[in-house]
């Protein structure tokens, strides 16, 4: 019987061990997509303790304790900060099987050296050994990428951001390169016409000029484009249910904001043209700047409106959707494709039963221009365990070329999740060593460990051009 999380943990065979330590391992990392916090990068913070680091805005970890029957008082409340770790350390052993208990003690040996399991029990003594470790120097949040020999990362930022501490960072000339990644959502999001009114608003005052009209406002957005690529930015996001690609016309569209900004109603359809629109002319200018273009389907979120009502989006309460997404999602792809604007693109699917559908919808798009130009993005939020994960490769593997893909990506607003890096690559390691063994591959390790370098680290750093 094997150890918990030893060396050669999820590799079950001699092949995909050297596969893992002589060519994953120690490759750099490059996170291309992530929510942490530029202030926090930019001003080198150093935390307190390790529910600071660990818990705070972690939703993954509230699901878990809200269905372990944990008081909200010890999830987002007022609780202590010991006391909300001793309430997740008496959820762990209760997440077997969950990826939380992977990730949990992952994190803890990688950042800590700790090797104990977590639990009730071992609370105290966990909590004040990582705590005192943060606050030395070797443990600023700068030292906790370091750790994890992260390059690279992708901050998810608004177009109102002032990029004040990306601009900050990039003036240390640090190794680190922390570059913005351009999130419109809420600038199309009409599903709410006082929200988007305010957000308008808002724009205005950070463009200094007057918004009435849709040229004005596309103006504008596009002004914040270009200053987002002067800072440094070369990525776009968008997390959405679904493409939009309704047919529209300018005259419509003009309309439709016209009534937005004069806080009048829109209809069912009007509110599909509009967030079409938007999308294309989002899509037009990353072309035009070569940025690379990413979109998250399929979540539906904010599920739970009363504990919306108290805590707001992003704590937790939001699931996998099974919306329709191929007709539209071609739709979009093509109209930019047949007008020679269709930038890189990384699709990422929330639903499992859509794994094939991306996989062959990436295939219509990839013109020969760039490899692996249409990308079928790594396992997202709820798939990215194991899996998930082997779904995910499995079905890029059996109907693109896993070989061009650009790795993974931790989406976390934690640094202490980097090791999802290492557990992405061991999972890649075994799926390859395992076929060699079975004779499904050839034993050439050279060549395979090339591949698995290159989804580690070299067709990120070849892709997004860092």
């Amino acid at each position: 019987m094997k150890s918990f999380l030893d060396e050669n943990f999820l590799l079950e065979t001699k092949t995909a061990q050297t596969l893992y330590h002589d060519f994953a391992k120690s490759m750099p990392i490059i996170d291309y997509h992530n929510h942490l916090i530029p202030e926090q990068i930019a001003n080198n913070v150093q935390f307190s303790n390790i529910s600071q680091v660990w818990l705070a805005g972690d939703h993954y970890k509230w699901r878990a304790m809200r269905a372990n029957g944990v008081d909200e008082k010890f999830i987002t409340g007022d609780a202590s900060d010991f006391e909300k770790f001793q309430k997740w350390a008496e959820t762990v052993p209760y997440t077997l099987r969950n990826p939380l208990y992977h990730w949990t003690h992952l994190e803890l040996q990688r950042y800590f050296g700790i090797t104990e399991i977590l639990s009730g029990e071992t609370a105290q003594k966990i909590y004040d050994d990582c705590s005192s470790k943060l606050q030395t120097s070797d443990y600023s949040v700068r030292g906790l990428l370091a750790k994890m020999n992260v390059e690279a990362v992708c901050t998810t930022d608004d177009p109102l951001d002032s990029l004040n501490f990306h601009q900050q960072l990039a003036n240390e000339n640090v190794n680190l390169k922390m570059l913005p990644a351009f999130r419109p959502d809420k600038a199309m999001n009409s599903d709410d016409i006082i929200g988007l009114n305010d957000y308008i608003d808002k724009l205005e005052k950070v463009v200094n000029s007057t918004i009435s009209s849709l040229q004005d406002y596309l103006a504008a957005l596009k002004n914040r484009h270009d200053y987002f690529a002067a800072n440094g930015c070369s990525v776009s996001d968008h997390g959405l249910e679904q493409i939009y690609a309704e047919d529209y016309t300018e005259a419509e569209i003009t309309s439709i904001f016209d009534k937005i900004r004069n806080k009048k109603d829109i209809s069912y359809q009007e509110n599909l043209q509009f967030k079409s629109a938007m999308l294309v002319h989002f899509a037009e200018w990353d072309h035009e700047k070569g940025w690379v273009q990413q979109y998250h389907l399929g979540a539906l979120r904010n599920n739970n409106t009363r504990m919306l009502s108290q805590l707001g989006p992003d704590t937790g309460w939001d699931s996998i959707g099974d919306f329709s997404q191929a007709r539209m999602l071609a739709k979009f792809l093509n109209r930019l494709d047949t007008q020679n604007k269709l930038a890189k693109t990384i699709i990422y699917n929330l639903n499992p039963a859509d794994n094939e559908l991306i996989a062959t919808m990436i295939g219509n798009f990839n013109d020969g221009s760039v490899a692996g130009k249409v990308q079928f993005g790594s396992a997202w939020w709820f798939l990215d365990q194991k899996e998930g994960m082997i779904k995910q490769l499995n079905a890029l593997s059996n109907m693109g070329l896993l070989s061009r893909l650009v790795g993974m990506l931790t989406d976390s607003r934690s640094f202490l999740s980097f090791p999802r890096h290492e557990y992405f690559r061991r999972i890649v390691c075994n799926l390859f060593g395992t076929d060699v063994e079975q004779g499904e591959l050839p034993n050439d390790l050279e060549w395979i460990g090339k591949i698995i370098q290159d989804i580690s680290y070299f067709n990120a750093k070849n892709y997004f051009k860092f």
